[in-house]
């Protein structure tokens, strides 16, 4: 995707540090993202054509966003599903329509490798707008007590979550930095 001041396309080797240095900046406890990243990066639950960022035509990365493989486990059995997590914009482009480039990007690229839906555990003000809804109302449980508004799913195809009532499994590598 291009916007007259950057362009989203998905990582290389050589944006391994900046997205880094990115997450470190973008949260208050950065250090637990940027380790997230790596840590998926290294598992066999990373794809990486969704990993995406946002760079500036100089090279400099401003936005990053990680769809990464997670499990809804079932009475019918584990099904694979996307996990969007983390995701992080530079403080000072925060606000100016990064994110939701890079969720709606995201959200495509998920589409285009045949996925059918992501979860995200995030804002409730904001990912609602990309069709997020709150997962009790699929009957899907979150793998670990949050508040019911702030853990979403996004059928990427329609009533792909029909029957589907069960609990989400994060890997090793989010348990490694919570």
């Amino acid at each position: 995707m291009k916007n007259a001041n950057y362009i989203i396309r998905p990582e290389n080797t050589g944006d391994v540090t900046g997205i880094r240095k990115l997450n470190v900046l973008a949260f208050n406890n950065g250090e637990n993202e940027a380790s997230l990243v790596e840590l998926i990066r290294q598992s066999e639950n990373f794809i990486s054509t969704l990993s995406l960022v946002a760079v500036k035509a100089e090279g400099e990365i401003i936005g990053h966003i990680l769809f990464s493989v997670i499990h809804l486990v079932t009475a019918q059995g584990t099904v694979p599903t996307l996990s969007l997590a983390p995701m992080a914009v530079k403080p000072n482009y925060q606000n100016s329509g990064i994110g939701s480039d890079l969720v709606n990007e995201g959200i495509k690229a998920c589409k285009d490798l045949g996925y059918e839906h992501v979860f995200v555990l995030g804002h409730p003000n904001f990912y609602p707008r990309f069709g997020f809804s709150p997962t009790s109302q699929f009957g899907i449980l979150p793998p670990f007590p949050v508040p019911d508004e702030v853990f979403m799913a996004l059928e990427l195809k329609k009533d792909s979550l029909t029957g589907l009532q069960g609990k989400i499994e994060y890997p090793p590598a989010f348990h490694a930095v919570s």
